[in-house]
């Protein structure tokens, strides 16, 4: 039987069946503890396995199209930060404080890596740029993310990083991901050949990050502070946003030059967010009583980026072969 086309994906499921478990049955006292021990382990885990599994010869063999690479890394480290700031005087007048806060935090994060790649190739893109392009975003999103944050956040009247913070994305996030690479050599063909694994734990430790963040938000009276008006206004916030980057991405492509294929790659590696790296992020770089609203604009634009980008995806790849086109022209004309 075939999916309905309105169903959201399993993944976004499973986030709003976490959100709701998380509502009604709260993780609390030494339970909770444990849970937060479970979730630092699978973060770990997460990249880990992240680390083992990118191909350097992938990324190598990419460099070579830095303008494209370097397209990217400014649309998602620049340009939307930018469209943050910019739109932050009237958006502190219409969101809670931290729900601003989870939208600046929007902006500085990593592009995807397996959805960015996975639309390109659906559009008939430049896929190994596409890789090379997210895989080095979601690299060094390890150091920008934090730092951004730092500077950002700090600015809006949020919590400082600390030393201990930056100290915790090297420790829970860097070191787990350079021993994969460094392992890369011995267990890179068992991670190719069991990718299952990497996406159950890609998915168990966001599950898991995000019921224990929504089990505190919860005691701490989250639902009693975001209103669904409210909820309401962070999704029309995001849809703007979202609409705003696709149209620079594709226009900007094009004024400075790209070949369709090249902007497919970057309409989609500069356009998209990283939930995954979002939320492991986030439970080292914010209090946990923070968390649950700071991810909120995070979550709900993951949905909004994979139905749009879906239906984007289709029509590039619908669009006729050039090389086709022009066999067609040339036998037409004889």
């Amino acid at each position: 039987m075939a999916r309905p086309r309105f169903l959201p994906d399993n993944m976004t499921l499973l986030l709003v069946a976490v959100v709701i478990t998380a509502s009604i049955l709260p993780c609390t006292g030494t339970v909770a503890v444990g849970f937060d021990w479970l979730t630092t382990f699978m973060i770990g885990l997460l990249f880990f396995m992240h680390g083992a599994k990118l191909p350097r010869e992938a990324v190598v063999a990419g460099l070579t199209h830095w303008r494209l690479h370097l397209t990217v890394l400014l649309c998602t480290f620049a340009l939307f930060p930018l469209i943050g700031l910019l739109a932050g005087p009237l958006l502190s007048h219409v969101l809670a404080p931290e729900l601003y806060i989870g939208l600046l935090y929007l902006c500085v994060l990593p592009s995807t890596v397996q959805s960015s790649i996975a639309f390109t190739s659906v559009a008939r893109g430049n896929v190994p740029a596409a890789i090379c392009a997210a895989s080095a975003s979601n690299l060094l999103g390890i150091f920008l993310t934090p730092l951004l944050v730092g500077v950002l956040v700090v600015a809006h009247g949020g919590q400082q990083v600390s030393l201990d913070s930056i100290l915790k994305i090297v420790y829970q996030l860097l070191l787990p991901f350079v021993a994969g690479q460094v392992l890369r050599g011995w267990i890179g063909d068992w991670i190719a050949r069991n990718k299952s694994w990497l996406k159950f734990v890609d998915q168990s430790s966001i599950l898991l990050v995000v019921y224990v963040a929504f089990s505190e938000a919860v005691v701490e009276g989250l639902w009693h502070q975001v209103p669904a008006s409210m909820l309401a206004t962070v999704l029309v916030i995001n849809a703007v946003l979202l609409a705003l980057i696709m149209l620079l991405t594709t226009f900007g492509s094009r004024r400075l030059g790209f070949n369709k294929e090249d902007e497919i790659t970057i309409v989609f590696c500069g356009s998209k967010k990283s939930l995954a790296s979002g939320v492991p992020m986030a439970k080292v770089l914010f209090a946990s009583g923070s968390i649950g609203m700071v991810l909120l604009p995070v979550m709900l634009f993951h949905q909004l980026q994979l139905m749009v980008c879906a239906v984007l995806a289709a029509r590039y790849g619908a669009r006729p072969d050039q090389v086709a086109q022009a066999a067609a022209t040339e036998s037409g004309g004889d």
